[in-house]
């Protein structure tokens, strides 16, 4: 018994034996700053839950929590743990955002509308994760978002101005006007959070959450009249 407690107790709060061990009660779990939304791009709940247990073409993967079709939410990884969803990119000034998120994977092929169940339970789901981890509201991203080089998830069919609606990320409100002369299009969607070493793959994912169209990846990197009239809603908080 008493080294089964010894191991359960260095389980818990692991100790380096190269220093002594003076405790403090000073000290916090992992605190995530960001919520990472994805699709699955698998044809069941079950195909993905067995994913994210175990990994996929390009390893191990996970997500804390995984969104069903008909609105049941399974949760696989505790909110305190770090899971592998989020990979390499950037959101504003954050590069290890596995480090710093809560990964919710919805069940969707990236080709079909989401459902309504789905949406409901996602936001409930945020309503909790935003209260009880004291996460901003506004800090509701898509993978796309933080890695526009190499995801779309969680894709063109995605109702971003219904999340925001119910307070959740980002969206643009009311009627949009053109942004006054000099205003930087480029400036304002790095402001917004978007790494921008490939504006292309920028430009491609920002249409994707804000005018609900994918423009493939051989778009032009030129903002037109529409993304600049966004921008300067989103950077005067409209």
């Amino acid at each position: 018994m008493t080294a089964a407690l010894a191991l359960c107790a260095c389980a818990t709060a692991p100790r380096n034996p190269l220093a002594t061990w003076v405790p403090s009660e000073n000290f916090d779990v992992r605190r995530p700053v960001v919520i990472v939304l994805h699709f699955t791009e698998q044809d069941s709940v079950q195909q993905s839950l067995d994913t994210l247990r175990s990994r996929n073409s390009g390893g191990r993967v996970s997500s804390h929590y995984l969104v069903g079709d008909d609105g049941r939410i399974y949760q696989l990884v505790s909110d305190r743990d770090r899971a592998w969803h989020a990979g390499a990119g950037r959101w504003g000034t954050i590069t290890d955002l596995n480090s710093a998120s809560i990964g919710i994977e919805i069940d969707n092929d990236g080709s079909e509308p989401y459902t309504e169940p789905q949406i409901a339970a996602l936001l409930r789901l945020l309503d909790d994760l935003t209260t009880r981890l004291r996460i901003p509201k506004s800090q509701v991203i898509g993978h796309s978002d933080l890695a526009p080089t190499r995801k779309v998830d969680p894709g063109p069919h995605f109702p971003w101005q219904r999340l925001a609606e119910a307070g959740y990320g980002r969206f643009p409100q009311g009627a949009l006007v053109d942004p006054p002369p000099g205003f930087d299009g480029w400036a304002a969607m790095a402001a917004f959070g978007y790494p921008l070493e490939d504006r292309a793959a920028a430009l491609r994912a920002f249409r994707m959450r804000f005018r609900g169209r994918d423009d493939g990846a051989n778009i032009t990197p030129d903002l037109d009249a529409e993304d600049l009239r966004i921008l300067y809603a989103l950077s005067t908080k409209q």
